[in-house]
């Protein structure tokens, strides 16, 4: 079943055996590609990296691996059995401990992105007013631009130089390209996390949840994190 949707090129993401939900903010997630398929329950993948330099995961570690493919995502628990460089690329070597199966919460899977984002904090009434589900946006306030740096169906995580409080409510002003055309979000998100960049003071990395997103808006980001995906994958092959 392996070879029938994971194939060389392909994103996927390994997650410590903990589970994984849009509450666990802290957890490590790390990127890596397939390189290459082994068999039905071994497969090499590229070592993952965080800006230049290499993260040494553990042999005989347990992860969750979740595989970005044309068919959606899947995932499986895997254990990491080798690592070795081959032709100057350096390989995990990974083998499938359960079986593969169909993720639904597609959702909560992170795309990174450098996207242009208008934001603001909630006022009072604004918020007393999305409680009781009415019309709340004030119109006309003024907006702080950040930058999204990843985007998932349930949420943001995005840079600014303004620190937006853990628990509080902000509004989201974004546009994406979708299935060809460009499409503008205007969404309220929740703080969950809020932490200064070591490497640049001043400027804060903020992980939202969104809270009033609707069924076609977060299938629209799902679609765009595909396309964008597979667009990737294809720069990759050529």
């Amino acid at each position: 079943m392996l070879s029938m949707y994971v194939t060389p090129g392909q994103k996927l993401e390994l997650q410590s055996k903990s589970g994984r939900s849009e509450n666990e903010v802290n957890q490590k997630t790390y990127v890596s590609r397939v390189f290459e398929v082994l068999s039905e329950d071994r497969l090499e993948v590229t070592m993952p990296m965080e800006q230049t330099k290499l993260i040494l995961l553990p042999v005989d570690g347990e992860y969750d691996v979740y595989f970005y493919t044309d068919h959606g995502l899947y995932q499986c628990a895997c254990r990491i059995i080798d690592r070795y460089k081959s032709n100057n690329v350096y390989i995990l070597v990974l083998e499938l401990i359960s079986n593969l199966r169909k993720y639904q919460r597609r959702e909560y899977y992170r795309f990174s992105c450098a996207l242009d984002m208008s934001a603001r904090s909630l006022e009072e009434e604004e918020i007393t007013a999305l409680e009781e589900r009415k019309d709340y946006l004030v119109p006309g306030l003024p907006l702080k631009r950040s930058i999204i740096v990843d985007i998932s169906g349930g949420g943001i995580r995005f840079v600014a130089n303004q620190r937006y409080e853990e628990n509080s409510m902000i509004y989201c002003k974004y546009q994406l390209q979708v299935g060809g055309e460009t499409k503008e979000y205007n969404l309220v998100g929740k703080v969950l996390k809020v932490t200064e960049l070591e490497n640049r003071k001043g400027i804060f990395e903020h992980r939202v949840k969104y809270m009033n997103i609707n069924a076609v808006e977060r299938e629209e980001i799902i679609k765009y994190i595909f396309e964008e995906e597979r667009k990737n994958r294809q720069k990759s092959l050529q």
